[in-house]
């Protein structure tokens, strides 16, 4: 789905066209301080947390970020990758992405860019501009549509807009049940399957948010739910051999449910062994994968007699890049080849 229609052909030539890829975000260094400067740029959006600013920010500056910058820089370090390509494997995978889709789309000029952290959304579409472009798509990479995900990089894709009126923007809302993206999903499972053996359950976990997102009208929940089905559907699997959960809760407020962690729980009290989790909500592994999933979650399901097994989220495999390039066409066939 896109935020607008497909416009007529363009008389603008391809050369001026750029597809921005963007993600979360991430901090650039493993250390206390990259963190707490990457959580107080990604915290302080209203789209993620809606607080009353004068009660947020007070509780953000002198609680939650003295408190919480050095447990998570801990747990970026266990996951961080070395060399001079290195860094948060958000980063790492989602740069790959950007180069794997720069190839299967050769008349577009295909850049990275970040929500929160850097390289930021809003610095890259000015660098842009400077360069010479003109048209510009927006690819954000989460699959399900979301107030506190999407509707962020929309604004920043707003305010561009207002500023750059000589400028087209057009983006990607979601692709939440893509033919192309949900084939490469099943293909990813099927083929970690064949090659590792079939677990006793298959476990979609996607991440978390307020039950309230969803109450006043928030898409991601149904979303999640029909990715959820139809990455099923594809795989052939009956209704027994699957289940969907939620998980990264933060705060005490009511998230949706269930949450990974219990259905863990309950699937190990069931005397499922062996469990495979997926997630296909996240584009590219980051922390909720690799830390929370194939680290944390993994522990708690050995301390319970069970074996973990994460299926890696399909970064910048060639599926990947070419299920998103059949989407961007689809979606901009004045302007994709």
């Amino acid at each position: 789905m896109t935020d607008t229609a497909p416009l007529p052909a363009s008389p603008f030539g391809l050369p001026d066209t750029a597809l921005v890829v963007v993600n979360l975000g991430t901090p650039d260094a493993a250390t206390p301080t990259a963190v707490r400067r990457y959580l107080a740029e990604f915290l302080h959006d209203h789209r993620v947390v809606d607080m009353t600013r004068w009660l947020w920010c007070p509780l953000l500056h002198f609680v939650i970020l003295p408190l919480r910058s050095r447990p998570v820089a801990h747990k970026y370090a266990s996951i961080w990758i070395d060399g001079a390509d290195g860094g948060s494997p958000l980063a790492v995978h989602t740069r790959g992405l950007a180069r794997a889709l720069d190839a299967e789309l050769p008349g577009l000029r295909v850049v990275d860019a970040m929500r929160y952290g850097q390289p930021s959304l809003a610095d890259t579409l000015e660098r842009l501009r400077s360069e010479g472009i003109r048209r510009f798509l927006v690819l954000p990479l989460y699959p399900q549509y979301s107030t506190s995900t999407t509707a962020s990089i929309a604004d920043v894709v707003d305010r561009f807009r207002a500023s750059a009126p000589g400028c087209e923007l057009r983006m990607v809302k979601d692709y939440h049940v893509d033919a192309g993206w949900v084939g490469a999903v099943a293909d990813a499972i099927g083929s970690h399957r064949e090659r590792e053996g079939a677990g006793d359950h298959l476990l979609m976990s996607f991440h978390g948010l307020p039950q309230r997102f969803v109450d006043r009208g928030d898409p991601y929940q149904a979303q999640c739910e029909a990715s959820a089905a139809a990455i099923a559907a594809a795989l052939g699997l009956p209704a027994d051999a699957w289940s969907l959960s939620y998980q990264s809760r933060f705060g005490r407020e009511q998230w949706l449910s269930p949450s990974t962690e219990d259905t863990l729980k309950a699937l190990a009290a069931r005397g499922v062994t062996r469990v495979d989790v997926v997630a296909p909500g996240f584009a590219v592994d980051c922390i909720e994968t690799l830390e929370e999933i194939a680290m944390m979650l993994a522990e708690g399901f050995a301390a319970q007699g069970g074996q973990l097994r994460y299926i890696p989220s399909l970064n910048a495999d060639a599926r990947h890049a070419r299920a998103l390039a059949s989407l961007l066409r689809a979606s901009f066939p004045d302007t994709v080849a």
